[in-house]
């Protein structure tokens, strides 16, 4: 029974962590159109098909409107793909300045997976598709909503 407090209590103070970095990284709004995000990982998240590090990221749509079913994950400075996801339009009702993120806290059975991506003054975002198996085990999780600071 400790064990289990022990784990829980790590997997929170991991996802503090997390969020704290999050919160305190600014999104740079480069270019609307193409919602270049550059967020900073405390600890390694998951998006569909690959785990990624620590590390910081910019998250950015084609430039071709008709593609913006897809988000293309780069390394910090954008001269190395990571992956290139699908994603469908997400809703939210009130809009923030910053950029928000939605992560799924597994606890101990995985690295917290992002969900949502909504960029600053927008209410429609971008969700994560995942695979179906993955898809439900992030239907159990705790879902965390973190904007980031300017």
């Amino acid at each position: 029974m400790k064990r289990v407090t022990i784990v829980k209590s790590f997997a929170s103070v991991g996802l503090l962590f997390l969020l704290a970095f999050l919160i305190a990284t600014p999104a740079v709004r480069a270019d609307e159109s193409d919602q270049a995000t550059r967020v900073t990982f405390s600890q390694p998240v998951q998006i569909p098909g690959r785990v990624l590090p620590a590390g910081t990221y910019v998250f950015v749509l084609p430039s071709d409107a008709n593609q913006h079913y897809l988000v293309h994950v780069f390394n910090a400075d954008r001269t190395e793909l990571y992956a290139t996801v699908f994603t469908i339009s997400a809703e939210r009702q009130q809009v923030t300045d910053n950029t928000a993120f939605t992560f799924a806290d597994r606890g101990s059975a995985g690295p917290e997976a992002i969900v949502t991506w909504f960029y600053p003054g927008d209410t429609t975002g971008h969700e994560f598709i995942y695979p179906k198996q993955v898809e439900k085990e992030l239907a159990s999780a705790k879902l965390v909503t973190v904007v980031a600071g300017k």
